[in-house]
């Protein structure tokens, strides 16, 4: 497994993390929660990309 997979898997994680807080954010009402768990989506969204620019540039050095 490649770094770029590893940011990836984890960037995925962390967006999964997110849409949950946020449900729960949703449910109790709670702005905080739902903010902060729009953050971590992005966050994630972020890091997969940030895999995905690696294994490119991996790819392309090879």
């Amino acid at each position: 497994m490649t770094s770029g997979d590893s940011d990836r898997i984890s960037g995925k994680g962390e967006e999964l993390k997110g849409r949950a807080q946020e449900a729960v954010g949703d449910l109790t009402d709670n702005k905080d929660q739902q903010a902060e768990g729009q953050a971590n989506q992005g966050k994630g969204k972020v890091d997969q990309v940030k895999g995905d620019v690696k294994n490119a540039v991996s790819d392309l050095t090879r």
